[in-house]
């Protein structure tokens, strides 16, 4: 049996697991990983790639400033997250707020002092990737769209820095790129949905509290539209592999998705269409397998 001393330290390990969303940062690191090999450095041995000690930092520092991120999102979001999620604020609030901030410093600055190594620019990156993370946090987030623009543009900044690295510019890249920012921006303001009710009493200037549920669905619907596009010519124009498969079980999820939303009233059919888009995006991250299902053992022999 645990102690109570030990029991505490556990809920609170779960707490802070909780806040920086564990699950996701190694969704994130492995994203990074496969788009490593199959895409960005696909001409290189494998080897190469996966002992690489530059972009295994560059991946450690992405994680430790995204777990920042989360972190300082939730000090400032703690009372709109009493309304919107009240059984994960319960458990998030077992970390006090001295704690989140002391960690949130102590992670940017080990990121930092990580990405010295790789390089001054790689220093001069994640800086930015902090700033425009804190900056988003606590003043763009507030802003109907432009929060939503640049929480999109966050979220897809960690493959940025692997871009960089490996300075392929390859057209297939940045279509892939710009079917994923759309799937997100999609979800972020899915979430502006969701959370209506917290922000709300926050006064939170989004999209559907300004404009109503109706304007936002057609922004949404449009955002899903405009993805289908490169769905599309990464199914007939670029050579992808088996990974065509995902696209176009992503279309069909996607025009269910435009069917649902029109039909949707509450929050928990938000919920429901939030999780589709997360299901498409995580779903996408393991499809990268199929561009090449021979191209690792090819590559170890």
């Amino acid at each position: 049996m645990l102690s109570r001393k030990n029991k505490l330290l556990l809920l609170k390990s779960l707490s802070l697991f909780s806040i920086v969303r564990g699950y996701n940062i190694l969704m994130i690191a492995l994203a990074q990983y496969l788009a490593s090999i199959y895409i960005l450095g696909h001409q290189l041995p494998l080897r190469k790639v996966v002992f690489d000690l530059n972009l295994f930092i560059i991946v450690l520092s992405s994680a430790l400033v995204i777990a920042a991120g989360y972190i300082i999102n939730s000090f400032y979001d703690s009372e709109k997250d009493l309304i919107n999620k009240p059984r994960k604020s319960m458990l998030d609030r077992l970390v006090s707020q001295r704690t989140k901030l002391s960690a949130y410093f102590v992670l940017n600055f080990v990121s930092v002092l990580f990405a010295s190594y790789v390089s001054f620019r790689a220093v001069l990156f994640f800086s930015a990737y902090i700033f425009g993370i804190w900056f988003y946090s606590h003043k763009l987030k507030r802003i109907p769209f432009l929060g939503n623009l640049v929480s999109a543009t966050l979220a897809i900044s960690p493959f940025f820095a692997v871009f960089v690295y490996y300075k392929n510019f390859e057209a297939v890249i940045f279509v892939h790129a710009m079917f994923l920012f759309l799937l997100i921006l999609a979800r972020e303001m899915i979430k502006d949905m969701e959370n209506m009710a917290g922000d709300m009493a926050q006064n939170y200037k989004t999209v559907p509290i300004l404009y109503g549920a109706k304007y936002s669905k057609i922004c949404i619907s449009l955002l899903v539209a405009i993805t289908l596009l490169p769905a599309l010519l990464l199914i007939y124009y670029f050579d992808v592999g088996y990974m065509f498969l995902y696209f176009i079980g992503s279309i069909i999820l996607l025009i269910l998705f435009l069917v649902l939303l029109w039909k949707s009233k509450s929050k928990k059919h938000y919920v429901w269409l939030h999780n589709i888009l997360k299901f498409i995006i995580i779903v996408g991250v393991f499809s990268i397998l199929l561009i090449d299902i021979n191209l690792v053992l090819n590559r170890i022999i």
